[in-house]
């Protein structure tokens, strides 16, 4: 099997380093269970090795469930990370919890094609036709997560932008009062992103208004200065959206 396959199997782990152990080379400390899966192969010749989270003392065997992968790029190798039924943690908590070794290589996290990794403030914008808001969002570079089409909902996401587009029904429920365009007015969402550029000449490209045009703006911080590359645009419905490029700090004398 290749690692991929192992992605929402449940598997047994032989634990050879447990949590507390050292390394035998790099004299590191092990903060988790540290193992592999017994008659594999990985990209290193040696067994398919594992990271156990969620469980908080020492092991010498473990069955769970494997939620990610972490795929060396620059060691030919693969990781699993393995936790108790029910269990998740999401990218950046594995980043941090698997650093302790992980931060000497060059390493991204494969999940299932289904999974979302959940920001913990989702912003839910109720549109006028969630068709438009799509199309906008679309040419902006959002991708499709999920939708109900039967309730005229779809969950969006550029990176780790995440946005709900819910259209305007009789019976919502969360509206608490008439809304009237510009919606989003008194409100606007920063976005940061690297390909700001990119993002402005598409919105230009399809005909979108551009509310204030790039510029760069600096923030004092303190002492410091934070720069930003940042433009304004409307989504279909008045909702303001500040794309914004982050250009550093200048320090203050």
């Amino acid at each position: 099997m290749n690692s991929i396959d192992y992605l929402n199997k449940f598997i047994k782990v032989i634990i050879d380093r447990p949590m507390g152990s050292k390394h035998p080379l790099h004299g590191f400390i092990y903060p988790v269970n540290y193992g592999y899966v017994p008659n594999t192969v990985s990209g290193d010749g040696e067994e398919i090795d594992c990271y156990i989270l969620g469980i908080y003392e020492p092991l010498e065997s473990f069955s769970g469930k494997c939620i990610a992968i972490i795929h060396r790029i620059n060691d030919n190798d693969d990781k699993l990370i393995i936790v108790p039924e029910n269990y998740n943690f999401t990218d950046d908590e594995i980043i941090v919890l698997t650093a302790f070794q992980e931060r000497f290589f060059e390493s991204k996290i494969i999940r299932p094609i289904d999974y979302i990794n959940w920001n913990k403030n989702i912003p839910e914008l109720s549109v006028t036709n969630l068709e438009n808001s799509l199309k906008f969002y679309e040419t902006i570079g959002f991708k499709m997560k999920y939708n109900r089409p039967e309730n005229k909902f779809a969950f969006i996401s550029l990176g780790k932008i995440q946005f709900m587009l819910q259209e305007l029904s009789n019976n919502d429920k969360w509206n608490i009062a008439p809304l009237i365009y510009p919606f989003g007015n008194g409100i606007n969402f920063q976005l940061e992103v690297n390909n700001i550029d990119k993002i402005y000449n598409k919105l230009k490209q399809n005909d979108y208004k551009i509310s204030f045009e790039i510029e760069e703006n600096w923030y004092r911080q303190d002492n410091k200065l934070l720069g930003n590359k940042e433009f304004l645009v409307q989504d279909p419905d008045g909702y303001l959206l500040r794309f914004s490029k982050d250009l550093g700090e200048i320090s203050l004398k």
